[in-house]
């Protein structure tokens, strides 16, 4: 069923700003890919030249080969969550459903399934004005699914929703991409891609800093290493410097290592006869590694202090 995402030295400028350089990358399907990037980082201008909404300067951007834009009935191929205000206030949401349905040749029984799916069911008739900011991102959920299609693209999913329905996104994410689905996902909240993301891709000032699984994004940070709890941690500390670590000192007995494995760091212990109380393998967090990783690309950042994650992505170049 799932079908590829492709750009190719996809580019979008406004004036002599550029929102989007030369960009190249595959989202494959059977994967919940996160997107991110600091604030102006483009990713917003990404999703909708993906989807027809945004002529690309240069550059292609095709789903399974296909510019969408030249799809009929598009939303059998790929459904999108661009914007949860961006419907008619009012409307009720069978309304709204049952208009996308008919333009998109998709049988009246869908949104009857869809807003079930997404717990709207009983507000089927209310007026989309009277929905909290939560109900309009399930709407937008719902609409996105309508078609069944095989490509799902989503800007900032969790937004309003509590934690209840966070959970129930993360799910929905995951049974789709299991389905063979491609799901790309937009989205500040690092706390939610690094639970339900397999896959990576992040931008700074509309390039490509990383195209990759989640672990190996975190293991690029200078904060992924070794914790190293010993009594004798200045002969250690020699030790290991010797052999050509980078060492950082948590507390009196407790050393974090980089660059090298924990096998390594045993047999040099071993070797100069020092003793070891514990060798844990430390990994970064999502926000750790993505704050590192990008702090050349924040646009916005009023110094080069870290800023929360939450701060990250509300902003972007159209």
């Amino acid at each position: 069923m799932g079908q590829v995402i492709e750009l190719q030295s996809l580019t979008r400028r406004y004036g002599r700003t550029t929102a989007v350089d030369d960009l190249t990358l595959t989202v494959r399907p059977g994967y919940v890919t996160g997107f991110l990037g600091p604030n102006g980082a483009g990713k917003s201008t990404t999703l909708r030249m993906i989807l027809g909404l945004t002529a690309p300067t240069s550059g292609t951007a095709t789903v399974s080969g296909v510019r969408f834009a030249g799809r009929p009935r598009g939303l059998r191929h790929a459904g999108a969550l661009l914007d949860a205000g961006d419907v008619h206030g009012g409307r009720s949401a069978v309304a709204h459903l049952s208009a996308l349905a008919r333009s998109n040749g998709i049988p009246r029984g869908r949104v009857d399934e869809v807003l079930r799916e997404v717990g709207l069911a009983g507000a089927a008739r209310r007026r989309i004005g009277g929905f909290s900011l939560g109900m309009r991102q399930r709407l937008g959920i719902a609409a996105a699914l309508l078609g069944d299609p095989p490509v799902l693209l989503f800007d900032e999913p969790f937004n309003g929703l509590d934690p209840e329905g966070v959970r129930w996104v993360r799910d929905l994410f995951r049974r789709l991409a299991a389905e063979g689905r491609t799901v790309f996902v937009s989205s500040h909240l690092m706390s939610e891609m690094e639970h339900c993301a397999d896959r990576l891709v992040v931008i700074g000032r509309g390039r490509l800093i990383a195209e990759q699984s989640l672990a190996e994004f975190a293991a690029r940070s200078t904060r992924a290493g070794v914790a190293v709890r010993t009594p004798d941690a200045a002969g250690m500390a020699a030790a290991l410097e010797a052999a050509g670590a980078t060492l950082e000192r948590e507390d009196h007995d407790t050393l974090l290592v980089t660059g090298l494995t924990a096998a390594r760091i045993g047999d040099l212990a071993l070797a100069h006869r020092i003793a070891v109380h514990g060798l844990t393998a430390r990994t970064a967090s999502l926000e750790e590694a993505f704050m590192e990783l990008t702090a050349d690309s924040a646009e916005y950042r009023g110094d080069r202090r870290p800023q929360p994650a939450a701060h990250l992505a509300g902003e972007e170049t159209r």
